[in-house]
């Protein structure tokens, strides 16, 4: 292959990949055209991008970038799954895919420059929360205790007021009140 060919090559994934920091390395080889091509329109319904990549040009095109570490898992045919919220998404898609298409091969994935490597890390990988899930768990975090504090205030106060209502209610139906 001549040198411009390799150096448009790598324009063009470096412009596929954008901004992108984060992916996940797949290989497709055993997977059939048409079993491929169901794999690749369920996942772009999602966001999510299949490109097929050459190994060298992979690493010269993103040896500076967050992404470098993935040049460790890439052996043999790869495929670079990447897009939708974060590949965190992207992973949990690939493995519920796997168990559909077991020929589907987890070589590795990369986020905030870490390489999770292997089946093994990209299924940890999809085990962790999302950007949403993860504000979520922390606003529960912080609010919890101020529930817990309200509750505890309001409490005491709210069985006051049912004695108070339940002696009210004696009262107006001309019932006499014990003494305690």
């Amino acid at each position: 292959m001549s040198k411009p060919i390799k150096e448009m090559m790598i324009r063009e994934y470096q412009d596929l990949l954008g901004d992108h920091e984060d992916a996940l390395v797949i290989g497709m080889r055993g997977v059939t055209a048409n079993d491929n091509n169901s794999i690749r329109s369920g996942l772009a319904e999602k966001q999510i991008k299949v490109t097929v990549v050459r190994n060298k040009l992979f690493g010269k095109a993103f040896g500076e970038t967050g992404l470098a570490p993935l040049s460790e898992v890439l052996v043999g045919a790869n495929a670079l799954a990447y897009g939708a919220e974060s590949v965190v998404e992207v992973a949990r898609e690939i493995v519920a895919i796997v168990k559909k298409f077991p020929d589907v091969q987890l070589k590795g994935a990369v986020l905030g420059g870490v390489l999770f490597e292997g089946e093994a890390g990209v299924k940890a990988l999809s085990m962790y929360p999302t950007r949403d899930e993860a504000i979520a768990q922390d606003v529960a975090l912080i609010l919890g205790p101020g529930a817990k504090l309200v509750a505890s205030v309001k409490g005491p106060g709210a069985n006051l007021a049912g004695i108070l209502k339940a002696i009210e209610e004696k009262l107006e139906d001309g019932e006499t009140i014990a003494k305690i």
